[in-house]
């Protein structure tokens, strides 16, 4: 029994002088890869994230970065930190603040591992902070209300009340500014976003704020007064922004991007969001906004309705019937397409339609018609992209979208992407395009625009009923009431 143990000992011992062996082997390779960098070395042995297992993202809840819509979460920033998760095979968590401050100190204090917020690459931030890629870029703009008194330029901005963002890079650009022109005042605050202040102006109950480019974009669809005074900086861009330790994820963070947007998805997510707003119509809009409180109401029943028959979301049923007819169910066209839905009498034939001008027949069958288009669009697409080209088979036919793929592959781009679609769509009006393809010639730039109006009357929409997140852009009896516009 002695020996036994004896045996056993002797082993273990062995065992342990092995251990050490293989443990100081390992040590003297990783100092050697290191290049003898102990820093180097421990940023090894660091997780690649915060909590392990879990890719925490602090943002806020603006309809620029991250919201709850009709279909769940939405926002462009938490699409694409979502890609970033799944890729990296991390749990999401999603930490939402209601400031710029209360990002960059959650960021500071660990508590999250990414602030992706529409934040601004500065030089102060970039003195306390690491960022990712670049990946859109914006500018600053003095923002008024129509016809309303404004300044003309920087320097009689000393004139006016003027309120933004604490801590936010307007902040930052006014104290450059202000070494210029000494009697520049404002006030920074952290009890409302950009968004509301933005709404402010319009209500009148301040006279001009800034806002980024794309910000003020998006918001110009809900309150169509809004006008840009002068921008008060050059274009600029957003990052997403990480704790200075952070540099593990900071490199796995540019290497995915690079990825991310070599295959077009970097390009699919600017025009999900964004591709809507890049032509303003201010007539167009505010008709738009009147017949949302005079005529929707009669029909939305009838939206919702079949848009629950044929899994499509109302609201874009109800922005596709806008787009045709103006919600007129009388409509006529020149070329003989009629009712609320614009059907032509061939399609309405076939899908067994009897009077074009009921608007029960003509909303069930332009959904039903959809529907069938969107079985047609590859599965390849991204779900938001199969609805976009759908919605341009609807107007050009399926035919020339097919056309447009094989035209895409040719280019050597990615025909499974609408952003590529919104580009060769457009050359099958030229001859050297469209001579070697199977259906020919098509005005090619009509589905796009009729793709983007579409888009933006559903933005605009949604916005209005309250169904853009019921807790922070809940519907608002004001901007009915306000001036006996809508």
């Amino acid at each position: 029994m002695k020996k036994r143990e004896r045996l056993t000992t002797t082993s273990s011992k062995s065992s342990a002088s092995s251990f050490r062996a293989a443990a100081a082997l390992i040590f003297i390779l990783l100092i050697f890869l290191s290049g003898c960098d102990f820093l180097n070395l421990n940023e090894l042995f660091k997780p690649l994230t915060l909590k392990t297992g879990t890719l925490t993202i602090v943002t806020r809840n603006i309809p620029t970065a991250y919201y709850h819509g009709p279909e769940g979460e939405m926002g462009f920033e938490y699409n694409m930190a979502r890609a970033l998760a799944q890729d990296l095979g991390l749990k999401l968590e999603i930490l939402v603040v209601d400031s710029i401050s209360e990002m960059l100190t959650a960021i500071a204090e660990g508590r999250a591992d990414i602030a992706a917020g529409g934040l601004t690459r500065t030089p102060e931030r970039e003195r306390r902070f690491i960022f990712g890629p670049d990946y859109f870029t914006v500018q600053q703009q003095l923002v008024y209300r129509k016809n309303g008194p404004h300044p003309l330029n920087i320097e009689e901005l000393k004139n006016f009340e003027l309120v933004v963002l604490a801590r936010s890079s307007y902040e930052e650009r006014l104290l450059e500014l202000k070494q210029q022109w000494p009697q520049l005042k404002w006030r920074a605050t952290d009890e409302f976003s950009t968004d509301q202040l933005l709404k402010k102006v319009w209500l009148k109950e301040l006279p001009c704020t800034v806002a980024d480019s794309n910000i003020l974009a998006v918001n110009r669809r809900y309150y169509p007064e809004l006008e840009i005074a002068f921008p008060i900086s050059d274009k600029q861009p957003l990052a997403w922004l990480l704790n200075s330790k952070h540099r593990k994820l900071q490199k796995k963070l540019h290497k995915w991007f690079k990825k991310f947007k070599k295959e077009g998805n970097l390009d699919t997510l600017i025009e999900s969001h964004y591709g809507h707003v890049t032509n303003f119509d201010y007539v167009d809009v505010k008709i738009f906004l009147r017949r949302i409180k005079t005529l929707l109401p009669t029909y939305q029943p009838l939206f919702e309705k079949y848009g629950q028959k044929f899994d499509l979301p109302w609201t874009l049923l109800a922005a596709k019937a806008y787009q045709e007819s103006h919600w007129n169910p009388l409509a006529t066209s020149s070329t003989g397409v009629r009712g609320i839905m614009m059907l032509t009498k061939m399609t309405a034939s076939q899908l067994g339609i009897k009077d074009r001008l009921s608007v029960n027949e003509s909303i069930g069958g332009g959904a039903r018609y959809f529907r069938q288009l969107l079985d047609r669009v590859p599965e390849s697409y991204p779900e938001n992209d199969r609805r976009n080209v759908a919605m341009a088979a609807y107007n050009v036919g399926m035919g020339h979208i097919y056309d447009a793929r094989q035209l895409a592959r040719s280019l050597k781009k990615n025909p499974d992407r609408w952003s590529t679609l919104k580009e060769t769509l457009p050359l099958l009006s030229q001859k050297k395009y469209y001579k070697n393809l199977k259906h020919g010639y098509a005005r090619g730039h009509e589905p796009v625009s009729y793709v983007e109006r579409i888009n933006n009357y559903r933005n605009i929409l949604e916005k209005k009923l309250g169904l853009l997140d019921r807790d922070h852009f809940s519907y608002d009896p004001l901007l009915i009431s306000h001036t006996g516009e809508l």
